[in-house]
């Protein structure tokens, strides 16, 4: 596309901001733009997080587009038109399906950049009838993939040209998930808010609850190795899945082990649970998109426990900066877990040392960030962008 315009302008278009993965990656690339004196817009249906748009001065544009609806996404197209005109928008950066359509319409229709960030694999419904949806992901001029696992998925599925996929993976806050500033305070005021026991080796599994995630799957592993001393966190919404949370209950009282699981809906100083952990896990039995629990996990020096597949196998060194366990796997999962309890003080130590380094070198927030203005950079350069 040629662009005459060769000022950087970004608008960054997503479904909502409330907590989530893509929210966090939206706001952390706002904030860099600005702070490089870059103009930069977001557009969502808004949100909790939405807050930290405006403390940080940056215009959020509030519009319906959580909608799936066809009607509201062209409507939607039109609104953002005004936007891109109204702000001089010369990228238009696509966060999710959705609104991806409104934004490509309204992209093309003004003659500006458009590029999309691929979070996750997609489903493809029966014979394949949703690629058409999802395809619109694959439409940007550069599209960022966020771990090997999903350009992988993308090239298979959707044939998109390797040439234009940006390998951006998704970060670690490092000022957030430090151990040198995790207050012994936050972890007591978290441990006596939630009636967590003291004096018991806690594994912890973060994330919402729901099957893919492999919480049955840990509490099968752990009636495994009840003869070992642990206690263990769940962390997680189950976002209505009531039935799902009630067979989990079932389950651990007919191992006899109601005692030795602590349930939490939600935990709003994540590094203070980490830090209380011996154990931090990641046992989803299907694919990763990226898993950021795991980075986090290593960032604060934790021994990381997660399945071989997804993204996961990029980010987990196995042996070295965690250990990786057979996916689905409960027998495999259970001696993971074991191991992970009788390291010594000195294999904890050497093993957290090189997960820490492997996030600083690899994972954090400021390098996604210079990664991703890179790729913006490329829209500036009519050279680059039209390789």
């Amino acid at each position: 596309m040629e662009n005459k315009e060769k000022k950087m302008v970004v608008l960054q278009v997503l479904p909502e901001l409330n907590q989530g993965g893509v929210e966090l990656g939206t706001i952390e690339i706002a904030s860099e733009l600005q702070k490089r004196g870059i103009e930069n817009y977001v557009a969502s249906a808004g949100g909790r997080m939405a807050f930290n748009l405006e403390r940080m001065k940056i215009k959020h544009f509030t519009l319906p587009l959580k909608t799936k609806n066809i009607l509201k996404l062209y409507i939607n197209s039109w609104r953002l038109s005004k936007i891109i005109k109204d702000y001089g928008v010369t990228i238009v950066h696509a966060r999710s399906r959705a609104p991806a359509w409104s934004a490509y319409w309204a992209a093309k229709r003004c003659g500006v950049h458009f590029m999309t960030t691929f979070h996750g694999t997609y489903g493809l419904g029966p014979l394949g009838i949703k690629k058409i949806y999802n395809q619109v992901m694959t439409f940007g001029e550069r599209v960022i993939a966020i771990s090997n696992h999903i350009k992988e998925h993308i090239i298979k599925n959707y044939g998109t040209d390797e040439n234009k996929i940006r390998l951006i993976a998704r970060c670690v806050n490092m000022e957030n998930f430090n151990v040198e500033t995790t207050s012994a305070e936050r972890m007591i005021k978290l441990l006596e808010e939630n009636n967590i026991p003291e004096d018991k080796p806690l594994v912890t599994l973060i994330g919402r609850l729901t099957n893919w995630k492999g919480q049955k799957l840990l509490v099968e592993a752990l009636n495994k190795i009840k003869d070992e001393d642990f206690h263990c966190l769940l962390i997680g919404d189950d976002q209505g899945r009531v039935k799902y949370t009630e067979e989990l209950h079932q389950k651990i009282e007919q191992y006899g082990m109601s005692d030795r699981y602590t349930f939490i809906r939600h935990v709003n100083d994540v590094p203070a649970a980490m830090m209380l952990s011996e154990v931090v896990l990641s046992t989803s039995i299907e694919p990763e998109a990226f898993g950021r629990i795991a980075i986090e996990g290593q960032a604060m020096g934790r021994i990381v426990v997660a399945s071989n597949i997804g993204g996961s196998k990029e980010t987990v060194i196995d042996g070295v900066t965690g250990k990786l366990f057979e996916s689905n796997n409960a027998d495999d999962l259970a001696q993971a877990i074991r191991w992970a309890l009788h390291l010594s003080k000195e294999e904890r130590e050497k093993i957290g040392a090189a997960a820490i380094k492997n996030v600083k070198e690899h994972f954090t927030k400021q390098i996604m960030c210079d990664k991703t203005i890179k790729v913006y950079e490329e829209f500036m350069n009519p050279k680059e962008i039209n390789k």
